[in-house]
């Protein structure tokens, strides 16, 4: 019988916090941006996404703006940097456990987030997980764009790009299991075999139970 995999949304499922907006503060903290008011307008267009109605293209040429001038490599190791010291204290505890139980029975998993994919898959590996998908963005001249390349893995682009990646692997899958807190992710809700609503957002509560449906409460201060 395949075994299940199971697919978790990072930002707020399995971290206490969103790893773009943390990011965005570290490289205000490092002197990579000069807009004083960055980060309130970041503030502004993350209040877009949590009602779902981002515009994924607008925020990305917002955000990318401080990374223009930066090659791929300065990019990538600023980000190790920001994964170690800002966003790997803000893991849940249950998320860290399930993480190592699932290792343990040795089921296959992969985070599919709509943060980019140089954040996502440092944030994956450093929780253990060696699959992931987040928004590719183009390269030019060794540098990052704003140009996203692709299916971006937001709202429904996320079963797109799961359903992408399950045609590549060598072997079946039997159910999918999906963790998330956002109400962008209730496509994959739906096509998931098992969802599970971390600390879910009110629009997710408020769609009431469904089968297969589970709410968990996560924090950082009890064990799971």
């Amino acid at each position: 019988m395949p075994k299940p995999l199971y697919v978790f949304d990072l930002d707020e499922t399995l971290i206490d916090g969103d790893c773009a907006m943390i990011w965005n503060q570290f490289l205000v903290a490092k002197g990579y941006v000069d807009d004083p008011e960055f980060l309130e307008k970041d503030a502004w267009l993350m209040a877009q996404y949590a009602q779902g109605e981002l515009d994924m293209q607008q925020y990305l040429s917002f955000a990318m703006q401080p990374l223009a001038n930066l090659s791929k490599s300065e990019v990538d190791d600023l980000v190790i940097e920001c994964v170690d010291t800002q966003i790997l204290p803000l893991v849940f505890p249950q998320a860290a456990k399930l993480i190592q139980q699932l290792k343990h029975d040795d089921i296959d998993m992969i985070v599919v987030s709509a943060s980019v994919s140089f954040l996502v898959h440092q944030v994956a590996l450093a929780l253990g997980i060696s699959q992931a998908l987040g928004i590719d963005l183009e390269v030019n001249n060794g540098s990052y764009t704003h140009s996203i390349l692709g299916v971006p893995s937001y709202r429904e682009g996320k079963v797109t790009r799961l359903n992408q990646w399950l045609k590549q692997q060598p072997k079946d899958y039997g159910n999918i299991h999906f963790f998330t807190d956002s109400i962008n992710d209730l496509p994959m809700c739906e096509a998931a075999d098992f969802t599970y609503l971390v600390n879910p957002c009110p629009q997710l509560r408020s769609i009431g139970q469904k089968p297969n449906w589970v709410r968990l409460h996560w924090n950082r201060s009890s064990d799971w």
